[in-house]
């Protein structure tokens, strides 16, 4: 069953162009993806984002839910900060990846993919005690302020925005309500997020768009979203991370606390950081804009299999083709490969992404 966000009706009076996205329907683009990637490089750009997930986690025992949950060490976050975690099963291979925001000592906010927020909601419930209670909001809202000036549209409406700092978090009152802003994002640039009951989507939108008139906000959409997060390598989950695939292999040995003794699969990925993993997540990038790669394309080096593309696109920024994949170990930054993109290879160099010099912070 396909799921409706609650700013379906402005996505439509906007002519937004929508398609399904993981059971939602969602704003695919509206003036372009080209140009909506161009305003948020060079001003700011509105996502509606409300298809991800939204658990807050409460109580005496939040923070050992999260901890028999999440990969990283949930201990370590401060109050008002936010934290990458990964889900892992039991062979370390990635289930999904989130943020999770820690509001105050024993209340956070986690915010799955859309794909897994059910799911990741569950794991939840069954990791909490009768000290920490687990609460989906089904009826929510996610805004993503994306841009170099995303602070002047976010701080015309929330003053405490400007003192916010790079995975900062707190709650704001709008409406007499209240909303989590973090300065949080999945393009490269300064951003900010915004999350909170469905009742306030449309005049949360409405009072941004008017805030960001003067620096020419534009609504943007997923597509423009894809492009802006592969040109940072920023993993996408169920494509870039799969069950199958470690966060050794993902370059994400960060975001796992390795000493934590419950953490699944740790053997596997103790082994993995002792012995090198067998394959690894980098990126890719053609000579010129005529090859451009796409997910499921077989890489190759010296006519032998090398590995696979997991996400590709034509970067804007760079004018030319970039991928990422899983490469065999021996493959590294500075070698070159080819990519059988429909039948004709194409040369690439393999580097380190990010593709683009750009800091969300």
């Amino acid at each position: 069953m396909q799921r409706h966000g609650p700013l379906e009706d402005v996505h439509r009076e906007l002519g937004a162009r929508l398609g399904p996205f993981a059971g939602w329907l969602m704003p695919i683009e509206y003036a372009g993806t080209l140009a909506e990637h161009r305003a948020v490089r060079e001003r700011a750009g509105l996502f509606d984002v409300s298809h991800l997930g939204l658990v807050f986690v409460r109580g005496p025992g939040a923070l050992a839910t999260l901890q028999r949950t999440l990969s990283n060490d949930v201990a370590a976050v401060a109050v008002g900060r936010a934290q990458y975690e990964l889900v892992l099963n039991e062979r370390g291979g990635i289930e999904e990846d989130l943020l999770a925001y820690r509001l105050a000592e024993d209340r956070f906010a986690v915010v799955p993919n859309a794909a897994n927020a059910e799911r990741v909601a569950s794991l939840l419930a069954e990791a909490a005690g009768p000290d920490a209670t687990v609460e989906p909001v089904e009826e929510r809202c996610l805004l993503a302020i994306q841009g170099p000036r995303s602070l002047e549209v976010v701080g015309a409406l929330f003053a405490e925005a400007a003192d916010l700092p790079y995975l900062g978090c707190l709650e704001v009152g709008y409406r007499g309500e209240r909303l989590v802003l973090a300065r949080t994002g999945y393009t490269g640039e300064r951003g900010y997020e915004l999350c909170g009951a469905a009742a306030l989507a449309r005049p949360l939108w409405e009072e941004l768009m008017e805030a960001g008139e003067a620096v020419g906000l534009a609504p943007c959409g997923l597509g423009a979203r894809d492009v802006l997060r592969l040109e940072m390598g920023y993993p996408l989950c169920g494509q870039d991370l799969l069950p199958d695939r470690t966060p050794i292999e993902a370059g994400l040995a960060w975001a796992v606390a390795l000493d934590k003794p419950d953490l699944p699969g740790r053997e596997v990925l103790r082994r993995q950081v002792a012995e090198g993993p067998p394959s690894r997540l980098l990126g890719m990038r053609t000579e010129d804009r005529r090859h451009i790669p796409r997910h499921g394309q077989r890489v190759l080096a010296d006519g032998e299999e090398a590995g696979v593309i997991t996400s590709g696109t034509f970067s804007p920024t760079l004018g030319v083709g970039i991928a990422m994949g899983y490469l065999r170990p021996d493959l590294a930054p500075g070698s070159t490969v080819e990519i059988d993109i429909r039948g004709r290879m194409a040369s690439a160099s393999v580097v380190r992404p990010p593709f683009v010099a750009r800091s969300p912070r």
